[in-house]
């Protein structure tokens, strides 16, 4: 979802803009690797996760009137605490897309949970592991319903509005090139101005994530209505948490967070029934799961309740993405991809044995 690099200065090629912040990002990892592996002890000591979050996206990480931080990547966070302390609370980091693999590798957050997409450039160059899929999207255009559009070829020689330090902003210039659209690429820096520049009519189309056109669409002038999004998907984008290269225990930990809350989906375990199920269930993995037998809570760093709490923190994966993004939100996404593997979808979580 989010690229490492902007190629938006004027003749400066894509694969330049991103060797040197690549390179930027190697020397930033030298400095920090070689205190890694202390995540999890800060975490446990100090009693506070610090968690890297949007500036503000529906469905993923938005403050509502109250103050409280809600969506899938809020969520996520509040799952990896509990895992490791019913005391243990978050501390929401909001990061621009430029700035958050920066504070990751700085340590200025223990966990980037922000819709970021998982590439090889990001784990090979920049000090960085992902733990797994959160969401599986992929980029797409929004027009304004009145310009007529309703496919992606017929946008050729506009001008598309772009967010810097995104994905997005490479896959467009491929896509422009394979298809010969000859597209011409707005880059702005926040997602507000990549609003603003398409509602007043700056750029003929906005591409982005479809998640996060989605979201945007809620807010347009004149109503969502107002908007379309174009049914061509151009590109691939798995996004999910993410946390500092070489700092292995820690990274092990939230991996199995994210696996538990799939695994819980898959054996009916919820939010509201896990305490019960610990107590009563004869299922050997549902027991295993919830810590009943295994005891492989010492070995993650916490203690055996570390995924029952989990649970009850966010609910499993199929309850927080209809409480954010599905049929339960204000996005209404259809799961697609996004359902358990049991069920058509990509999601599955390894033996809990």
């Amino acid at each position: 979802m989010q690229r490492t690099a902007s190629a938006h200065a004027k003749g400066i090629p894509v694969w330049k803009a991103l060797a040197a912040c690549f390179a930027a990002g190697a020397i930033l990892v030298a400095a920090v690797q070689a205190e890694a592996g202390a995540t999890l002890d800060r975490v446990r000591s100090k009693k506070v996760l610090r968690c890297g979050v949007s500036e503000g996206l529906t469905g993923f990480s938005l403050q509502d009137k109250s103050g409280r931080w809600t969506g899938m990547d809020a969520d996520f966070c509040r799952a990896v605490a509990a895992a490791m302390g019913p005391s243990v609370k978050v501390e929401f980091v909001p990061l621009t897309a430029s700035a958050r693999f920066v504070a990751l590798q700085m340590k200025k957050i223990d966990l980037l949970s922000r819709s970021t997409t998982w590439t090889l450039g990001r784990e090979a160059h920049l000090g960085v592991q992902f733990v797994g899929v959160l969401y599986f999207d992929g980029q797409a255009f929004m027009v304004t319903r009145k310009s007529g559009i309703n496919r992606a070829e017929r946008l050729k020689g506009s001008t598309i509005c772009v967010r810097k330090g995104t994905t997005t902003e490479m896959n467009l210039a491929e896509y422009s090139s394979e298809k010969a659209l000859n597209l011409k690429a707005l880059v702005v820096d926040t997602q507000d101005e990549a609003d603003k520049a398409l509602f007043a009519g700056r750029c003929k189309a906005y591409t982005s994530d479809y998640s996060i056109l989605a979201s945007e669409r809620l807010a347009a002038p004149g109503g969502a209505g107002e908007y379309v999004i174009l049914p061509e998907r151009i590109s691939k984008e798995p996004t999910g948490p993410a946390v500092r290269r070489g700092d292995e225990e820690w990274l092990r930990l939230v991996k199995w967070v994210l696996f538990a809350l799939i695994e819980a989906e898959e054996r009916g375990v919820t939010r509201e029934n896990a305490a019960t199920m610990k107590k009563t269930t004869q299922d050997p993995a549902v027991r295993r799961l919830l810590g009943a037998e295994g005891g492989f809570g010492k070995a993650l760093g916490t203690d055996n309740d570390w995924a029952l709490r989990a649970i009850q923190a966010s609910g499993n994966y199929g309850e927080m993405f209809e409480r954010n993004l599905g049929r339960n939100s204000a996005l209404k996404l259809d799961r697609g991809v996004n359902r358990l593997e049991t069920k058509g979808g990509l999601m599955w979580a390894p033996p809990f044995r």
